[in-house]
């Protein structure tokens, strides 16, 4: 379906650019919102709060899915709700199975972080199965950000709004796949303080994956 996302900008695009139009999984047209809504009146319009950027990479999505356990909301009275790693994944010794659920929770708590590409080389195949079927782009083992602990927020320890277009790529395009993501931020140097963690929408293949309640 034909949508336009509008917000208060879009990062990287040039100034007065607000609106980001998408038709079949790839977006058509960035620009401002009264030309690009009058170039596609037909248009479904979701309108947020914030930046819209392209959707995040998380370079370390390998530690994040193979080495740390993702609880299962029914297992939270025993296990908590945050990932586990080291001795505590051990001692629980998951199967593959196991794992493979384990790493479903893991994306989706990714996509609730504006990440829609990860990298890596997934060795399990109950987790390469899960990122495949997941709908993230998987790219190769990144050099970005491999100097920081793995993370669900990719951003987490980045400062500079320069350093922002290693996780987000070129502004998003015509011809572009539609992989979006927004944050309830006014812009880059906002974006860089607080990180991930405001994401507030994910559009993935031009499909919206998550929508902050």
């Amino acid at each position: 379906m034909l949508t336009i996302h509008a917000a208060e900008a879009v990062l990287g695009a040039p100034e007065g650019a607000d609106s980001v139009a998408v038709d079949g999984g790839f977006v058509v047209a960035v620009g401002p919102y009264a030309d690009v809504t009058a170039a596609f009146a037909r248009a479904r319009v979701r309108r947020w709060s914030g930046l819209i950027t392209p959707g995040l990479l998380n370079p370390g999505a390998r530690a994040l899915l193979e080495t740390a356990y993702h609880p299962d909301p029914r297992e939270a009275d025993e296990l908590g709700t945050e990932p586990l790693t080291g001795d505590a994944v051990a001692a629980l010794a998951p199967d593959d199975a196991r794992w493979g659920a384990s790493a479903r929770r893991g994306l989706q708590r990714m996509l609730r972080h504006g990440t829609t590409a990860v990298a890596g080389e997934f060795t399990r195949p109950s987790v390469r199965l899960a990122v495949s079927r997941s709908g993230l782009r998987v790219h190769p083992p990144a050099v970005t950000g491999a100097d920081r602990p793995p993370r669900l927020d990719p951003l987490a320890g980045v400062r500079d709004p320069a350093e922002l277009r290693a996780y987000t790529g070129r502004p998003p395009a015509a011809g572009d796949r539609a992989d979006l993501a927004v944050f309830g931020v006014r812009d880059a140097g906002e974006l860089a303080e607080t990180g991930a963690a405001v994401c507030v929408a994910t559009v993935l293949g031009g499909r919206l994956v998550f929508r902050a309640s």
